[in-house]
């Protein structure tokens, strides 16, 4: 992936912007796009939310916080790489909420590397920890690295069956929050020999809201999805969705019928929405033509967007936007044909009731009221 280092001063910029309340990561590219840097961008932000509606502005993070944060993963042997840096993982720079930073601590050059995910059920059988773990070993040996959540159950199988030749943990919490307890060796193996992966700032404990973040790194990072037993309505099948969005590949590893665990995935190869797997060669076969392509370079933003609809137009599209909002998500694109706009006009007014606290943003590129 080309790209600079930013330096010190433009970094701290990139955190505080990043960690300031209501700036989530679509928001944050549109920001940069809008003003330039992140400098300017944060200085926008008052007037922004004052246009959007805020009856309270969000804290913007100080700098002294955000350096604080930067010593603090010095001290764990962790760095900060930043969006559009060499180091940053390149499929995943791809997705347009890819997260403008992460905390990165072990092995940066297998961030490189062309990776494959495997996921399934934390209460996975012990035959289906084996084959994850005997599946990654597989994928390894065959120049793959392996990415998963570090869960228990199927992602630490394929961990463990990847520690000898690379393998990445993308945490839901800190970088240096171990969870669940359980893995604490795992955990350590990797940071050791493999690499972990976190976008939330150190000492963030995981809650559930965190995990679809996690998931779409972990698809983002990877070439295509495995998905080894998983219920019904599961992570694992968010993961796998998130995957099919990203323009991944989704494979699935057949189970039993009368086992619960074995349902998602059996279904996603009973709809024809993954690839049915039974061994390292049938996932290998359809990633030939792939592993040798070469990854596309999001190039890092410079300069303003030439195109910003004017305070003025913006100011007359708000009430025609917010008729159309509603507490359940809908589609930016199905948003734009709705009220025939223009997508920059719908995509300011959006900017703008995020950083009022107005609306939330959903996986999908959706938008409802908060």
């Amino acid at each position: 992936m080309t790209g600079r280092h930013l330096g010190p001063e433009e970094r701290l910029d990139w955190l505080r912007l990043c960690r300031t309340d209501r700036v989530g990561p679509v928001t944050f590219y549109q920001l940069l796009a809008r003003f330039g840097s992140a400098g300017a961008a944060l200085d926008a932000l008052p007037r922004l939310a004052a246009r959007g509606g805020a009856r309270h502005p969000a804290e913007i993070v100080s700098r002294a916080a955000a350096q604080r944060e930067l010593e603090t993963l010095d001290r764990l042997g962790a760095r900060l790489v930043c969006w559009g840096e060499p180091d940053y993982p390149p499929l995943l720079a791809e997705a347009p909420d890819a997260p403008p930073v992460l905390a990165v601590k072990g092995d940066l050059a297998l961030l490189q590397r062309r990776a494959i995910a495997i996921v399934g059920a934390r209460n996975a059988s012990a035959l289906g920890r084996r084959f994850a773990e005997e599946l990654a070993r597989d994928l390894g040996r065959a120049g793959l690295v392996v990415v998963s959540g570090l869960a228990r159950g199927i992602d630490a199988a394929a961990h463990q069956g990847a520690l000898d030749t690379g393998t990445i943990g993308v945490v839901a919490g800190g970088i240096d929050v171990v969870y669940p307890e359980e893995n604490r060796k795992l955990h350590e193996a990797l940071a050791a020999s493999g690499a972990i992966v976190a976008e939330l700032p150190p000492g963030t404990e995981p809650q559930a809201r965190h995990f679809p973040r996690r998931n779409r790194i972990v698809s983002g990072m990877s070439l295509g999805v495995v998905v080894v037993e998983a219920a019904l309505r599961s992570g694992s099948l968010i993961t796998a969705r998130l995957a099919a969005e990203q323009g991944r590949l989704v494979f699935a590893v057949p189970g039993s019928p009368l086992d619960p665990r074995a349902q998602g995935a059996n279904d996603l190869i009973r709809t024809k929405d993954a690839s049915l797997v039974q061994s390292a060669a049938d996932i290998l076969e359809d990633l030939a033509g792939m592993t040798g392509a070469t990854l596309p370079a999001r190039p890092r933003f410079t300069a303003p967007a030439p195109s910003v609809p004017d305070d003025a137009e913006i100011d007359l599209s708000y009430r025609t936007v917010l008729e159309l909002l509603s507490p359940s998500p809908v589609s930016v694109d199905e948003l734009v044909r709705r009220c025939h706009l223009s997508p920059a006009v719908v995509a300011s007014v959006l900017l703008e009731l995020e950083l009022a606290g107005r609306i939330s943003r959903h996986p999908g590129n959706r938008v409802a009221l908060a």
